[in-house]
């Protein structure tokens, strides 16, 4: 049985964005949704290009201060993680929300890119000012992941990397069922981050 959830992405108090997804796990502290891209239509960072039938396994934590996206192609190709400086996200009444901090990370798929993105826009929210922990667990949670990724990664196709420590959720691409849904495994594992 497939259970959806809405997820409700918010910047400076406002909606910015609001999507379906289906809920693959929840245990209290850490939810993973999964969903295709929301956006309309495609959207070229230069780095990455998102387009539709793109799908975001989502790792989202009560207790921590990022989400991390897995994007991968329609077909289960792995594009790389778009990590969200976040405040912890909250679950309830079937909506995940989670306000973003305008800091973000982009690690490519192979781990060799590694970038630090709006920190400009960060700078000029002026949450500094007007909430400084905010700003500093926003910094730190950056740091963070920027440091997981350049260690060996989010993680890779192999289950190598920081994923490995924390668990395995094996990702099976929507297209790779039959025509009842059942799962079909594909010769070699995905994996998405997992506590």
């Amino acid at each position: 049985m497939t259970v959806s959830v809405e997820v409700r992405l918010i910047k400076a108090g406002a909606t910015k964005i609001r999507y379906p997804a289906e809920l693959v796990a929840d245990d209290g502290v850490h939810t993973v949704v999964r969903a295709e891209w929301a956006g309309a239509g495609v959207r070229d960072f230069g780095f990455v290009r998102f387009e539709p039938g793109d799908v975001f396994t989502e790792h989202y934590w009560r207790d921590r201060w990022y989400a991390v996206k897995e994007v991968r192609t329609g077909e289960g190709v792995l594009k790389g993680w778009y990590c969200d400086i976040t405040r912890p996200a909250r679950v309830a009444g079937g909506e995940l929300s989670a306000e973003d901090l305008d800091l973000d990370l982009w690690v490519s798929a192979d781990g060799r890119e590694v970038l630090r993105l709006d920190e400009d826009e960060f700078a000029a929210s002026g949450l500094a000012g007007t909430d400084p922990e905010a700003a500093r667990r926003a910094v730190d949670a950056l740091d963070e992941l920027e440091a997981v990724a350049r260690g060996g990664g989010l993680g890779l196709s192999d289950g190598s990397g920081w994923i490995s420590e924390r668990g395995l959720v094996p990702w099976i691409s929507p297209a790779a069922s039959d025509a009842g849904g059942t799962p079909r495994r594909r010769r070699e594992p995905m994996w998405c981050i997992g506590d």
